[in-house]
C-alpha cells in the first residue's frame, strides 16, 4: 500500500458549483477588427452568458477576460475554437447598500493587505444588486475578510441563475 492510498478528497469534489469563487477565462486574441465578434459568437445557442468582460489590449494583441454563467460548458466552447486561455479564480462580492460601496470592499482588503490585482463589474446583478468581480492577491485570506465583514459573496451558481 502506498503513501495516501485511500485518503484524501477526490478532485471531482474540490470544486462543486457552489465554491465560494467564481472562474475567469483570460483568452489571448489576435488585436484585428471582428476577432471579439467571433468568440462572443461561439456561445449563441447555448445556455452560456457573458455576464463580465474586460479586454486589455495592445498593437498587436488583446487579452480577453471573461466571466460566464456556466463555466464548464464555457471552457469546453473555448478549447474547441482551439483558443489558447487561462482559468483563474476571482471573489464576486454584491457591493453593500449605501453609499462609497466600493470603498467599503476596498478597505476591508487594505486592512487585510490583501492587493486587487483586477476589478471589473459585472453585467448581470444575480441578487438585484450591484457586483464586482476581483482577482486578489491572497484569495482565501480576500474571501474570508470580506465574509467577516458582512459582504456577501456571489458563487458559480448565482451565475447561472435567471434572476
Amino acid at each position: 500500500m502506498s503513501i495516501g492510498e485511500g485518503t484524501g478528497t477526490g478532485f471531482s469534489t474540490m470544486r462543486g458549483r457552489n465554491y465560494p469563487t467564481i472562474r475567469q477565462f483570460t483568452v489571448f486574441m489576435e488585436n484585428r477588427v471582428g476577432q471579439l465578434l467571433e468568440v462572443v459568437r461561439r456561445f449563441e445557442g447555448s445556455k452560456v452568458r457573458i455576464v463580465a468582460l474586460s479586454i486589455n489590449d495592445s498593437a498587436e494583441c488583446a487579452f480577453v477576460r471573461f466571466l460566464l454563467s456556466h463555466p464548464e460548458q464555457g471552457r469546453e466552447i473555448l478549447e474547441r475554437a482551439g483558443l489558447a486561455l487561462i482559468e483563474s479564480d476571482l471573489i464576486g462580492v454584491e457591493l453593500p447598500v449605501g453609499g462609497q460601496a466600493l470603498l467599503q470592499v476596498c478597505t476591508a482588503l487594505l486592512q487585510a493587505e490583501v492587493n486587487i490585482v483586477q476589478a471589473y463589474p459585472l453585467l448581470v446583478r444575480p441578487h438585484g444588486r450591484p457586483a464586482v468581480a476581483l482577482m486578489v492577491d491572497n484569495i482565501e485570506m480576500g474571501m474570508e475578510t470580506l465574509d467577516s465583514k458582512g459582504f456577501s459573496m456571489i458563487t458559480e451558481a448565482d451565475l447561472a441563475s435567471d434572476d
